[in-house]
């Protein structure tokens, strides 16, 4: 019951990854693209309401409240164009950091300690504008410096215009740089996280699509060509050997159940072959194609999973061999040591592994298989003629604790 449950969830991880990504596809071809969706749009628009503001200010102007009222309005001016310029570059990390978007702040701070200097009153609340922008472009470990210090300048600042009313501003404009920082720092989060379980998504889909096509490959490749090689080998004994004929034919119907087993098993990615079990397939095959079957295996028990790339191994090369060599001898070698196996598949044929085009898918995954696990795989024209295989692996023993049985 462990073992069907620890399956089912598997199932269930991989149909939750394939579901999530064909949702994002989806939602990507109806968009054109694929887009963030999480936080604030990456847009100044999100900061521009807040210049309402300064309104205030701007009723002082009209009304004649304020002294040289161009110079005041040219300061409104000049301290709204700064604030567009530095909210729109906030939400491009390049822009963000540049030194002319640093340098705008600067001016947008002396500009309005010097507007709250001369006129006081509703242009002390430039501060928290500024602790906006400011939040908005300086994200980062020295936020909280540069935060503590706008918040003392607009407090020294105000107080002398306005005595303790000053601690106000000085508390607006640290609340609103600190919160503008932490709010657009964490939509940023938000939106690279999500990109982040799409892109996972979209590989589990990848590997899990290369994985079936490969077993695939490796499952039919070898199973039809070992039921071709029997029917045929059937076929010649028919009217000779009515038994033997038989006996060949009993042998297909046993390869094809044995075939929709291992594919039932590769759908629900389960299949773990046996080296010993492949090595015994192989003899059956090289002898259905009479081809003489010679293995030698030396060497300590392989670990689960050594024997199963080992046993892939075997079954591709064996099927090159019986479709493409037309060799009469085929040498299988397991040569195991306490840290590293090899395996070597030789025969005696032409030196022809696949098709006349260069490699064949199967060997081409097969190294993609044994790259992962650390290992190599070579093939090429053996030594004395004729086409070999080889495979390295390292051997990884799991570790049991003192007492457990073996």
């Amino acid at each position: 019951m462990t073992g069907i449950r620890g399956r089912l969830r598997a199932v269930s991880c991989r149909m939750d990854a394939w579901q999530l990504a064909r949702q994002s596809e989806a939602e990507a071809e109806q968009d054109g693209e694929r887009t963030e969706r999480a936080g604030p749009p990456p847009t100044g628009f999100t900061l521009l309401p807040w210049l309402l503001m300064g309104l205030g200010s701007l009723a002082n102007i009209f009304q004649g409240d304020t002294s040289s009222p161009w110079i005041g309005g040219a300061g409104l001016l000049a301290f709204n164009s700064l604030y567009v310029f530095v909210a729109f570059r906030s939400f491009d990390k390049a822009l963000r950091e540049s030194p002319s978007t640093r340098l705008a702040l600067a001016v947008m701070a002396l500009l309005t300690c010097g507007l709250a200097l001369a006129y006081g009153g509703s242009w002390l609340l430039f501060f928290p504008l500024l602790g906006l922008a400011t939040g908005a472009a300086l994200r980062g470990r020295w936020l909280g410096r540069w935060g503590w210090s706008l918040a003392v300048l607009a407090g020294v600042v105000a107080g002398v215009k306005d005595g303790w009313g000053g601690l106000s501003i000085a508390y607006g404009t640290f609340l609103s740089t600190m919160v503008t920082a932490a709010i657009l720092s964490l939509s940023d989060a938000v939106r690279q996280l999500r990109a982040a379980r799409e892109e996972l998504a979209t590989r589990a889909v990848a590997e899990e699509r290369l994985r079936f096509s490969r077993d695939l490959h490796d499952l039919l490749g070898h199973t039809l060509s070992v039921i071709v090689v029997k029917s045929e080998a059937a076929r010649r004994l028919a009217h000779r050997d009515l038994d033997a004929a038989l006996t060949q034919i009993t042998d297909i119907e046993s390869v094809g159940r044995q075939a929709l087993t291992e594919v039932r098993e590769a759908v629900t990615g389960y299949r773990e072959g046996s080296l010993g079990t492949e090595l015994d397939r192989a003899r059956s095959a090289l002898s259905a194609a009479d081809v003489e079957p010679v293995v030698r295996r030396s060497g300590p028990p392989l670990p689960p999973q050594t024997e199963a790339l080992l046993g892939w191994v075997v079954r591709e090369a064996v099927t090159n061999v019986v479709r493409h060599s037309g060799a009469s001898r085929c040498e299988i070698a397991v040569a195991g040591g306490a840290d590293r196996v090899r395996l070597t598949v030789t025969d005696n044929g032409t030196g022809v592994a696949g098709s006349t085009q260069g490699p064949g898918t199967g060997l081409t995954g097969l190294t993609e298989r044994l790259a992962t696990a650390g290992g190599s795989l070579t093939a090429g024209l053996g030594p004395r003629g004729g086409f070999s295989v080889t495979a390295e692996l390292p051997v990884r023993r799991e570790e049991r604790p003192v007492g457990a049985p073996a």
